[in-house]
């Protein structure tokens, strides 16, 4: 059982509720030594990060207590889960540098950390506590993946189809989830933020004209988060940080591939250190169905990955569509298609694959699949 609030740890003790198998996450527990040492039994009890001062850790310890602290020098918190898009750009006034997502991604690649024992510690138990938030982030939701190549350029044509294909999919009351990176992912998560066409037009024509995060990261990074604040001052009753089911959109980048930051779109981010957990991890949650607008071997990579589980599939159960938008794009210039009908034919997969023109005809073929 994890617990991840002091109200619910006091009436979790106030009860004396065995705390064997207890999880305690990121809690303060300055001032608490007390009421631990009235506890019978504390074997078993687990503590995941949070403040632990010396005299509590004392009591829990000597009593049995397993207790994983803080990290201080590690450059992420790995017991904090999903990130919202100030959290990595904090302190981007003094340039990209000097954020948190610049920082995580120069320890990622320093030689050191990344054989350090230690090092590979953090990192897994950072993405272990992302997927564990994620996962209760999603449930009950219908998820859409969108996928795409992150160089589409933000006054394109088809950035603007990719973000117009974001919005109709929130629209419809789906989750709109993408890799978090730039290029057609950002297009997608800016679409879903925007409630209506009007303001998404807006938007559009603010962010046209900006550098592209090759050429000056920080500026790009910066004017996004212009675009984003006044996006959610004008949503009435939507507020940055909330987790709640009213989410629009999820972004899962990797420091794998760091060099492409994190948009700011999205309503949640979980970032990965490893790209294997992040890759699968996005493909899985996508159970509404998958759309794969115009992209290269990232984007081709991940098309395959959706379809070996459409291939293995067995019985009666209907299978998450997989969507192919742009028909020349997808037969004569990377032939994927081709070889996608080929693996189907025969098998159930066949009635889960879908070629399209344009991006206006997804939203209605992925909702109409649904119901």
């Amino acid at each position: 059982m994890e617990i991840e609030s002091l109200e619910a740890l006091s009436d979790h003790l106030d009860r004396r509720a065995p705390l064997r198998g207890l999880r305690l996450q990121r809690l303060d527990l300055t001032g608490w030594a007390g009421r631990f040492a009235e506890c019978d039994d504390v074997t078993g009890l687990v503590v995941l990060g949070g403040v632990v001062p010396p005299d509590v850790s004392r009591v829990l310890q000597g009593r049995g207590a397993v207790v994983f602290p803080g990290l201080a020098d590690a450059p992420v918190d790995p017991w904090r889960g999903l990130y919202g898009p100030e959290d990595l750009y904090a302190g981007l006034e003094h340039g990209y540098a000097a954020t948190p997502d610049a920082r995580a991604y120069a320890w990622f690649l320093d030689s050191t950390s990344r054989t350090d024992a230690y090092a590979t510690l953090v990192r897994a138990i950072h993405d272990d506590s992302v997927t564990d938030e994620l996962d209760e982030f999603v449930e009950g939701r219908n998820v859409v993946g969108v996928m795409g190549g992150h160089a589409l350029h933000r006054g394109s044509a088809a950035y603007a189809g990719a973000a117009r294909l974001g919005h109709a999919l929130a629209e419809a009351g789906h989750l709109v989830a993408t890799g978090g990176g730039p290029g057609a992912m950002e297009a997608a998560n800016l679409g879903a933020l925007c409630t209506d066409a009007a303001t998404l037009a807006a938007a559009l024509g603010r962010l046209a004209p900006g550098p592209s995060f090759r050429d000056d990261l920080t500026g790009w990074a910066r004017l996004a988060l212009e675009v984003r604040r006044d996006l959610l001052h004008l949503s009435t009753g939507r507020r940055s940080d909330e987790l709640a089911a009213t989410a629009r959109s999820l972004g899962i980048p990797t420091w794998f591939y760091g060099h492409e930051p994190p948009n700011v779109f999205c309503d949640v981010i979980a970032k990965y250190f490893s790209n294997a957990i992040r890759e699968d991890g996005l493909l899985a949650r996508s159970t509404g169905g998958i759309v794969v607008l115009p992209g290269a071997a990232g984007t081709v990579q991940e098309v395959f990955q959706a379809a070996t589980p459409l291939y293995y599939a067995t019985g009666d159960a209907p299978l998450a569509p997989l969507v192919l938008v742009d028909e020349q794009h997808w037969t004569d210039v990377v032939p994927v298609w081709p070889a996608l009908q080929a693996l189907a034919a025969g098998r159930p997969m066949e009635g889960a694959l879908h070629l399209v023109e344009g991006v206006d005809e997804v939203a209605p073929l992925i909702t109409g699949l649904a119901t």
